[in-house]
């Protein structure tokens, strides 16, 4: 039985992103960035409503500020209290969760798409979808980039313009690139 890029993308499994119906995903995707980023703050409120009902889940209180872009939006999902600063870019092939009262500062970018080692792969469009999971109260400071694959723990800090390629345990603080523990004392 064939199964669809989709499915494919859904299971953790390499699939063709140069796809129709992950395209026409896609295409509802920027119509809802689109609508979010050109509201007027206090018409759009805390996230358009194209993009709200897009997400998988919007906690009370979370907050999107523009301009946002996705690339599906319905793996996106963001607890009470999270807030998204100017600039963020989630590329959420896989599910993004990100926990309550956490923040992230401006022109965050999280992608979770990991494209084919071969050049032949990544010309045809194969890539594989990995999810992120950051934990309640981070914070993610400004133009840090999250790789598919990799969890954040309650209450860690991410350092701005770090580049996160593995796991950060709770109550961690890690900078740089690839980003590392800050030693204490």
């Amino acid at each position: 039985m064939n199964r669809s890029e989709r499915v494919k993308m859904a299971a953790g499994e390499w699939y063709a992103c140069l796809d129709a119906e992950l395209e026409a995903l896609r295409i509802v995707a920027r119509d809802a960035v689109f609508e979010h980023n050109s509201l007027p703050p206090r018409q759009r409120g805390d996230v358009g409503p194209a993009l709200k009902s897009l997400l998988g889940a919007v906690g009370e209180g979370a907050r999107i500020e523009a301009p946002f872009h996705c690339a599906y939006g319905f793996n996106i999902f963001l607890g009470d209290g999270v807030f998204l600063n100017a600039g963020c870019i989630i590329l959420d092939t896989a599910p993004v969760r990100i926990g309550k009262g956490t923040l992230l500062g401006p022109n965050v970018q999280i992608y979770c798409a990991e494209h084919h080692k071969e050049a032949a792969g990544r010309q045809a469009g194969v890539e594989i979808a990995k999810p992120v999971e950051i934990g309640d109260n981070a914070w993610i400071g400004g133009s840090a980039i999250i790789l598919g694959g990799v969890s954040i723990g309650d209450g860690a800090i991410v350092g701005a313009g770090a580049v996160v390629t593995r796991d950060v345990a709770a109550n961690t603080t890690v900078v740089g690139n690839p980003a590392r523990p800050v030693r204490r004392g």
